[in-house]
């Protein structure tokens, strides 16, 4: 109960932070959530041409600890938003937005970026085996034991630049290893039960040397969700995020001001 009230009062902070009084031909707010063994700054080149082109952008610190979880607190910074939203999510964190969309009232389109779109009763690490060509297993550091039976998972900070983030300047993938934040094993299991891209428009955007989720699998699920918009960024890793801000800026855009 302490820690619920704990992610409830800090949920309405941000949120009380990202709505001001906004006019009625405001552009929609973009909130972004990360995935497994990012953290919010895996954002910060998207966001610079964001607010370049005037949108105002949370981007929230995804709890990384269960789909429901995760996405309720999602949900509850959504909601203190005055504005139409447009969510965001990479890798795991597209999990999070499927779950916290379904309720909110709000959001008028999805973006996925490199991220899975489950459907009702799929879990992440599912969807990730479900065409070959993902190695994240063989990447994964020594689990972290958390109290009843739960394990935090992190990449081994050796293998994160060529598992992760291959084409991104090894400096900095240095930095992205020793910063990143790990995900429990319980939240790559949990299944969804809120499909919301089944509802609310939904783009992709994807790079086609991803080692994550399989760029099949990523196609995949775009093509059932009847995406709007598919961007495949040949050569990209699963960071595409961080090494085509650009590209996926513009696909942000593109959702933002669809009718």
């Amino acid at each position: 109960m302490r820690n619920f009230l704990k992610i409830s009062l800090v949920a309405g902070a941000i949120a009380a932070m990202a709505s001001p009084s906004f006019s009625a031909d405001a552009k929609p707010t973009v909130v972004l959530v990360h995935g497994a063994f990012a953290d919010a700054s895996s954002w910060n080149g998207v966001i610079k041409k964001l607010e370049k082109d005037g949108y105002p952008v949370v981007a929230i610190a995804n709890p990384l600890r269960g789909v429901k979880s995760d996405g309720d607190y999602v949900r509850r910074v959504v909601a203190g938003v005055k504005t139409p939203v447009v969510l965001v999510g990479h890798s795991y964190g597209g999990s999070v937005i499927t779950d916290a969309a379904s309720s909110a009232t709000n959001v008028k389109s999805l973006v996925y970026v490199a991220a899975f779109a489950p459907d009702n009763g799929e879990t992440a690490a599912a969807l990730s085996g479900k065409f070959p060509g993902g190695t994240l297993a063989s990447a994964l550091a020594e689990p972290v034991a958390l109290d009843g039976g739960v394990k935090d998972l992190y990449i081994d900070q050796a293998k994160f630049h060529d598992q992760f983030a291959a084409d991104v300047p090894k400096d900095e993938a240095r930095l992205m290893a020793a910063t990143q934040r790990p995900i429990t094993d319980a939240a790559l299991n949990e299944a969804t039960d809120k499909a919301a891209w089944k509802t609310i428009p939904a783009y992709f955007v994807y790079g086609d040397a991803d080692k994550n989720i399989p760029a099949k699998a990523l196609q995949w699920m775009a093509d059932r969700a009847k995406s709007k918009d598919t961007v495949v960024v040949h050569g990209a890793s699963h960071v595409v995020m961080v090494s085509h801000p650009d590209k996926v800026a513009k696909l942000i855009e593109e959702a933002a001001t669809s009718k």
